[in-house]
């Protein structure tokens, strides 16, 4: 969802530097689904990604969320957060959570499910 040229100027890592693409690429589909694991809906990258039914034409997804700069910003966040620390503990540094910029910026997406 988010692309390599959105994700390595945020790291300060040259664009055409390629070692870490793969690893890039899972941080970003990691970030994807932690914030849509946190908010309670999906993301799409555009409206026009959103599944339509094919008789109506209405979106088939009521809690559909377009990304915006909040959620990239998010992302982002997360993104860097684990590039760095790239182990789930760091012996001898003070611990270090996500960010919590994270759910400043995803916390008015989450949806609510009421029984």
């Amino acid at each position: 969802m988010l692309e390599l040229d959105i994700i390595k100027p945020h790291l300060r890592l040259e664009l055409d530097d390629s070692e870490e693409d793969a690893l890039l690429e899972t941080y970003a589909t990691a970030a994807q689904r932690y914030v849509e694991n946190h908010i309670g809906r999906n993301l799409y990258a555009t409206a026009g990604e959103i599944p339509k039914d094919p008789e109506t034409g209405e979106p088939t997804d009521d809690h559909a969320l377009v990304l915006d700069d909040d959620i990239t910003a998010a992302m982002l966040l997360l993104i860097g957060h684990w590039y760095v620390n790239r182990e789930s503990v760091v012996v001898g540094v003070t611990a270090s959570e996500v960010p919590m910029a994270v759910d400043a910026l995803i916390c008015p997406y989450r949806h609510f499910y009421f029984a």
